[in-house]
């Protein structure tokens, strides 16, 4: 069953066990609190009175005595005179004899109905009896405080005169409910919307944003799907971009490895054909086949480093350690690797030892990392820096190269895995080896800043805390 449905069947439920439960309630409540005689309840007892007189036949004193003592003990608040129509008194509960003029009794009378609800006044009412044409008058009296507290009656002439009372009766009735339903229905409309915008959140579209301002729990829960909507696109763009990276990868990673595998297949062919014309050319041949082994054993390296970082394996194990003596010793293997070639060496690394509590192989792999970037893609400056200094509780690593530089638009993607700078960086490697030295670096709480002048200095700085 529909929301619209079942809260119709609800609102006229409702209507209908609230007039039931006003009826009871009214009654059960009159019984309790509203106790008395009432005008019904007086016409009540008035007219069997008199149809045990009639029934009897009885009108005069002697006759008329034992009924009216009767119905006075079961009503002891109710005073009874039967009178002859000359106005004298046949008969009184009170034990009164006197006969009224026409100014007494009318005085009994005046204001009624208004004694009803009057205070410390009496009310009388008078009902008529006839035998042989000879009439008689029964009076019935008491005083207000024997009357109920609250009396409502409508005197209707005509069923027109209805219609002056029912339709504000069913308008205070019915205008709660259909404010209800109203709250209801805007309720049903704002969970419907939410509903059909939940129904089509989909990796592949764009998520659709509800507008709702109120602060109840509906806008709450809208605002919870705003956000769990915007969140889900900003995955599934991640999820595209790492897509795109990961087909990629896969692009450069094949054609990374075939031209240095063609080259170890043709030259390696000519040593086991035994084609090279001496020594120095064998020589050659082995040293080209060493230098595409070794990069493409580093290619596989970068690999398993990425497949270690996605499956959140990299392990750190942190202890003091010297860290210039560390980079001195890298120094000292670059400065042996680029000797008798033309490129110049700076290395500013303090004498005195700097510790700092580190995993000194993954530190090792970033900064070899640089290095051999600074080489391949800044070689057109022949320039290598590497330094190290100290700032109270921090270590900074610096290395730097004078080649064509990074462009500023690549600055904000140049540690992202898979991307590779087109123009004057472009050249081998799969584009993982900055974000692999920007993972290890931020999980020694470290930090990595670029900054790059083209054709005058590219420099890459790593601060690191010297304790965790």
């Amino acid at each position: 069953m529909k929301n619209p449905t079942r809260i119709w069947l609800i609102m006229l439920i409702s209507i209908v066990i609230s007039l039931l439960l006003f009826v009871w309630l009214l009654l059960l409540s009159g019984k309790v609190w509203d106790t008395g005689y009432d005008l019904n309840t007086l016409n009540a007892v008035s007219q069997e009175m008199l149809n045990a007189i009639e029934q009897q036949n009885t009108y005069e004193k002697n006759e008329i005595q034992p009924i009216l003592d009767q119905f006075h003990i079961r009503h002891p608040a109710l005073r009874f005179e039967w009178i002859s129509s000359d106005g004298s008194t046949l008969y009184d509960t009170y034990g009164e004899t006197h006969k009224y003029s026409f100014e007494q009794l009318a005085d009994r009378f005046i204001n009624m109905p208004n004694n009803l609800w009057g205070e410390d006044k009496p009310i009388t009412l008078a009902y008529s009896a006839n035998k042989n044409g000879q009439p008689y008058y029964l009076l019935l009296s008491l005083s207000s405080d024997a009357m109920k507290q609250g009396q409502l009656y409508f005197f209707v002439r005509t069923f027109k005169a209805l219609y002056s009372w029912v339709l504000p009766l069913l308008l205070s009735f019915f205008v709660p409910y259909f404010l209800s339903l109203w709250l209801f229905s805007s309720v049903n409309r704002r969970i419907g919307k939410l509903n059909q915008a939940l129904n089509q959140v989909n990796i592949r579209s764009d998520a659709i944003v509800l507008e709702d301002k109120s602060k109840d729990e509906i806008g709450q829960l809208t605002r919870h799907y705003n956000s769990m909507a915007q969140r889900i696109r900003r995955q599934a763009d991640e999820i595209e971009q790492f897509e795109n990276g990961r087909k990629l990868l896969l692009s450069n990673l094949s054609h990374d490895l075939r031209t240095p595998l063609t080259m170890i297949l043709g030259y390696a062919e000519t040593i086991h054909a035994g084609l090279y014309s001496d020594e120095n050319e064998l020589r050659t041949s082995s040293k080209v086949i060493l230098q595409r082994s070794r990069y493409m054993d580093k290619l596989l390296d970068q690999l398993l480093d990425i497949a270690r970082l996605d499956g959140d394996t990299l392990e750190i194990h942190l202890a003091p350690h010297n860290l210039s003596e560390i980079m001195r010793k890298i120094a000292a293997d670059y400065m042996l690797f680029l000797d008798g070639q033309s490129f110049s060496v700076e290395v500013d690394i303090p004498d005195e030892d700097v510790q700092a509590v580190i995993d000194a192989s993954l530190i090792e792999r970033a900064v070899r990392n640089l290095m051999d970037n600074a080489i391949r893609y800044g070689n057109e400056g022949h320039f290598l820096g590497i330094g190290l200094v100290e700032e109270g509780d921090v270590v900074c690593i610096i290395v730097k190269d004078k080649g064509r530089g990074i462009a500023p638009e690549d600055h904000k993607f140049i540690f992202e895995r898979f991307y590779r700078v087109g123009g004057g960086r472009k050249g081998e490697g799969l584009g993982i080896g900055l974000s692999i030295v920007k993972e290890i670096v931020e999980s020694h709480q470290g930090h990595i800043q670029l900054i790059s002048t083209p054709h005058v200095e590219t420099l890459f700085l790593i601060r690191l805390p010297k304790n965790k």
